[in-house]
C-alpha cells in the first residue's frame, strides 16, 4: 500500500512540473517579438538638377566641298591631305594658259571698242552742229548719234568680257572656301576637271567648335514640356550638355544646347537637338557616336532615395519601407523618375520627414516593431 502511494505521489509531482513548464512556455509565446534594429534616412527636399541621357552623333560645325569652277587640267596640288587649311589658301592650280589668252583678247576688244567710241563721238558732235544749219539731214544726224550709242554699248560689253575673263583666270587657282581640316584629295595632278562635274575635289570640315546632334523621342519632349509648364521643373536659360565617348571616357569640355528641330522624324519618332562643344584638341571627329548628359531643368523640391531602399512588387510597382511614429514598418507604394547618382528621384508616395529603411530590410515586414537609427549621410547604393 505504501509503495502504491509513493508511485502516485511521484506521478502527480511530474505532472505538476510539466504543467508549470507548459504555462511558462505559453506565457513566453504570448510576449511580443523584440524590436528589430534598422538604419533609416530622414527625407529632405532639396533643389536638384535633372539630367537626361540621350544618344548623339558628332557633326562638323561647317563643311564645304572643294569644286572646280572652270574646266582644265590640274597642274599642281598645294596642300597636305588631312592637314589644316586656311580660308583663301590655294589648294589646286588648273592650267590657266587659255584663260590668260582670253583675258588678253578681251582687253584688245576693249581697245577696239574704245577707238570706235572716239570716232563715233566726234562724228555725232559734228553732225549735231551741222543739223542746226540744215547742212545735213535729220536722218544723217540720227544715224550718227545711234552709232555713237552703239559704240558706248560695245565698250561696256568689252569691259564685262574682261571682268569675266579675270574671274575665270582667278578660278584656275582653286582656293579653300573655309578654314578647317581637309580630307584626302579625289584627284591628282594631270586630271581633267570640269566646272559641272559631280565629284568634289576634296572636302573641308571645321571641327572647332563641333556640333553634336542629339536624338530625343517626341514622348520625352512632351513630358518634359508638361513638367516645365506645371512648375515641377524650372528650365535653365542655357542647357548644359556633357559627353561620354565611345570608350566610356568623359569628354573634358562642356557644351551648350543651341536649338531643337521643329519637326519630328516620321521614321524614328524623334526630335533632333543640336549642341555645340569646343574641340581644341580634335578629339571629336564627324560621325562619332556619343552619349550625352543633358541638364533639362531643376526640381526645386526633389526627394532622393537610395536605390537599394526601393524594392519591386511582382507587378513591378516600386515600394519603400517607412518607419512611422509608432516605430512600426509601413509598406509605401511610390513613383520613381530618373536615377541620379545611385538614387531614385521620388515623384509620389513619400514626403519630407519620412523615415525610409535603408539597412535591415531583409529582417522586417510590414507592421513589425523596429528600433530605427537615423543615418546622417545617405549610404551609397
Amino acid at each position: 500500500m505504501n509503495k502504491k502511494l509513493r508511485i502516485a505521489t511521484a506521478v502527480s509531482a511530474a505532472l505538476w512540473l510539466s504543467g508549470c513548464d507548459m504555462s511558462s512556455h505559453a506565457a513566453q509565446n504570448n510576449q511580443p517579438p523584440p524590436a528589430v534594429p534598422v538604419n533609416v534616412i530622414e527625407l529632405k527636399q532639396e533643389a536638384q538638377a535633372i539630367t537626361m541621357e540621350l544618344p548623339g552623333r558628332s557633326r562638323a560645325y561647317m563643311e564645304a566641298e572643294v569644286r572646280p569652277q572652270v574646266n582644265g587640267i590640274i597642274l599642281a596640288r598645294s596642300f597636305t591631305e588631312g592637314g589644316i587649311v586656311d580660308e583663301g589658301q590655294s589648294l589646286y592650280q588648273i592650267d590657266d594658259a587659255t584663260y590668260k589668252a582670253a583675258l588678253i583678247s578681251a582687253k584688245a576688244e576693249l581697245k577696239r571698242a574704245e577707238a570706235a567710241l572716239a570716232s563715233t563721238r566726234a562724228t555725232a558732235k559734228r553732225f549735231e552742229e551741222l543739223v542746226k544749219t540744215r547742212a545735213i539731214s535729220q536722218q544723217d544726224y540720227d544715224q550718227a548719234n545711234a552709232a555713237y550709242l552703239e559704240a558706248q554699248a560695245s565698250v561696256a560689253v568689252a569691259k564685262a568680257a574682261i571682268n569675266a575673263a579675270e574671274i575665270n583666270l582667278r578660278y584656275t587657282k582653286v582656293q579653300a572656301p573655309i578654314s578647317g581640316r581637309i580630307s584626302k584629295s579625289n584627284v591628282t595632278p594631270g586630271a581633267l576637271v570640269t566646272a559641272n562635274q559631280g565629284q568634289a575635289l576634296a572636302k573641308i570640315s571645321q571641327l572647332d567648335p563641333i556640333n553634336v546632334d542629339i536624338a530625343q523621342s517626341s514622348t520625352q519632349m512632351l513630358r518634359l514640356k508638361q513638367r516645365i509648364a506645371s512648375g515641377q521643373l524650372h528650365q535653365p536659360e542655357t542647357a548644359e550638355v556633357s559627353l561620354i565617348l565611345e570608350d566610356g571616357s568623359v569628354y573634358p569640355f562642356k557644351g551648350s544646347m543651341k536649338f531643337a528641330e521643329v519637326t519630328v522624324n516620321e521614321t524614328t519618332g524623334a526630335v533632333t537637338l543640336r549642341a555645340e562643344f569646343p574641340n581644341p584638341d580634335g578629339i571629336l571627329l564627324p560621325g562619332m557616336f556619343v552619349r550625352t548628359i543633358v541638364t533639362v531643368g531643376t526640381d526645386p523640391e526633389a526627394i532622393l532615395v537610395p536605390q537599394k531602399a526601393i524594392s519591386r512588387t511582382p507587378r513591378g510597382e516600386a515600394m519603400a519601407m517607412v518607419v512611422n511614429k509608432e516605430n512600426q514598418v509601413e509598406a509605401r507604394m511610390v513613383e520613381t523618375a530618373e536615377a541620379i547618382d545611385h538614387q531614385w528621384r521620388i515623384t509620389a508616395g513619400l514626403e519630407e520627414g519620412d523615415k525610409v529603411v535603408v539597412e535591415g530590410l531583409q529582417k522586417i515586414r510590414p507592421g513589425a516593431k523596429v528600433t530605427a537609427t537615423v543615418l546622417s549621410d545617405k549610404p551609397a547604393s
